[in-house]
């Protein structure tokens, strides 16, 4: 409760959060899922300020990471509760300074949190400076992915990066307890071995690498997809930097990434790893644009502004299309990305067979920063139609299905990050602001070919 009173917002949003927070949703007559009206600034504020809890209050407490799930009915797979993931922790990192700013938890509550996180990953285990996809979040000890990704994985290192080199940007300037943070992640970014991933010089970048299995996962990163940031960070590395040929003949397929392509009157340029009419899920204009900033991102493939506020159009239309005639699809109810459905997970997508009737609400609000008109439309629906239906402790919960009445109560860190990262950045650009002040970033991007306007 006190912290809930400091907490410098509108009047509205305060009690909002008491009423939420103290005695549960209030439900109008007639709508038993609707909860209280609050304007669109508080009712964003609000998003915020709950799914930040995910990262805050929701972390597994040993490592004070995030973990990779959060079920509220307690039914985890076996030995999973505890398991931190490396991708979402990235997220998690840029949430808890988006906390900082908007006055949610105070700066030394943030350095002692980030104080523990960075203790952690850096006894953690390693592979070649790469984290593994999971981790125990007691011991640090890797929890393999599946049978052969027991070692490095490189995208989620990534994902891992960007959050901490906001976190190192923040504090470079601080007290001495916050320049000694960012002297240690600068220590961890440092020992990150980008160009061993290039298999010993192959113009590609692998996704994952074993102590076990070696290579055999064989799994070359190319685009069109969520790993964009891979490619700008092995390229920005003042260590181990990985040649630009990597990003042009592995990345781009030697131009082969480039399209022409699309629907509804929305144009696609880039190959989109077998969805290029529509688009893949909305994942993969999120992940990793959270830190770099894509307003004037350009390089001889893409403008990447253009390409993602298009690929989150084209999901918007084809809810409101609804070629399979799920129930409770429509203008205000949309968003196909990954995440938990109906039977397992998927990557829920536009099209025939990647439609499985699943609205994931982190693809319609972390696209805030594309679309706002069509997300604020969603997230009021979300909000003050479903309510309490998929509204929780950490915000939204993670997928639901009206054509299956099907309204699970679970959380995953990957999809929860995006959410707080993307409004802030729709709201001030606060996380852009401080991946892009990394004059390593500028370097890369550079080396890249990349044109920014900034």
């Amino acid at each position: 409760m006190r912290k809930i009173i400091q907490i410098l917002l509108p009047v509205t949003l305060v009690l909002a959060l008491l009423i939420i927070t103290c005695s549960g949703p209030q439900k109008k007559a007639g709508n038993k899922s609707a909860l209280p009206y609050i304007s669109d600034d508080s009712l964003l504020t609000l998003v915020e300020y709950q799914t930040f809890q995910y990262f805050w209050k929701g972390a597994e407490p040993v490592s004070g990471l995030a973990r990779e799930r959060y079920h509220v009915d307690g039914n985890y797979p076996e030995n999973d509760m505890n398991v931190v993931t490396s991708g979402g922790s990235g997220f998690g990192l840029m949430a808890i300074l988006t906390g900082v700013k908007r006055g949610f938890i105070s700066r030394e509550e943030a350095v002692q949190r980030f104080r523990k996180n960075i203790d952690f990953l850096a006894k953690a285990d390693r592979f070649h400076g790469a984290w593994p996809h999971w981790m125990y979040g007691e011991t640090g000890k890797v929890k393999p992915f599946s049978p052969k990704d027991d070692g490095a994985d490189i995208v989620e290192t990534a994902y891992l990066v960007q959050g901490l080199l906001a976190v190192r940007q923040f504090f470079n300037d601080g007290n001495d307890k916050e320049k000694k943070i960012a002297e240690d992640i600068d220590k961890l970014w440092k020992e990150v071995e980008w160009s061993w991933f290039t298999k010993g010089g192959e113009k590609v970048i692998y996704w994952h690498w074993s102590p076990d299995y070696g290579w055999k996962m064989n799994f070359p990163i190319r685009g069109y997809n969520e790993c964009l940031i891979v490619y700008i960070l092995a390229a920005s590395s003042p260590t181990y930097p990985v040649s630009p040929d990597a990003y042009h003949e592995g990345w781009a397929g030697s131009g082969d990434i480039k399209t022409s392509s699309g629907v509804y009157g929305y144009s696609l340029k880039l190959r989109h790893n077998g969805a290029e009419k529509f688009g893949g899920p909305l994942f993969w204009a999120h992940y990793s644009f959270m830190g770099i900033d894509p307003r004037h991102l350009k390089d001889r493939y893409a403008d990447y502004w253009q390409e993602n506020v298009n690929q989150s159009l084209i999901n918007w239309k084809w809810c409101i299309e609804n070629p399979k005639h799920f129930v409770g699809y429509g203008e205000n109810c949309w968003g196909l990305t990954a995440s938990y459905s109906v039977n397992g997970y998927s990557a829920h997508a536009p099209g025939e067979d990647t439609d499985l009737g699943v609205i994931t609400p982190t693809a319609a609000i972390s696209s805030i920063v594309y679309t706002p008109e069509q997300s604020m439309k969603a997230i009021r629906h979300f909000y003050f139609n479903l309510g309490d239906k998929i509204w929780g402790e950490y915000g939204f919960y993670d997928a639901f299905g009206e054509q299956f009445n099907w309204y699970p109560k679970r959380y995953l860190a990957i999809d929860q990050g995006p959410e707080v990262v993307m409004i802030e950045n729709h709201k001030s650009g606060f996380l852009w602001n401080l991946v892009m002040s990394c004059p390593e970033i500028k370097t890369g991007l550079e080396k890249l070919g990349f044109t920014t306007n900034n």
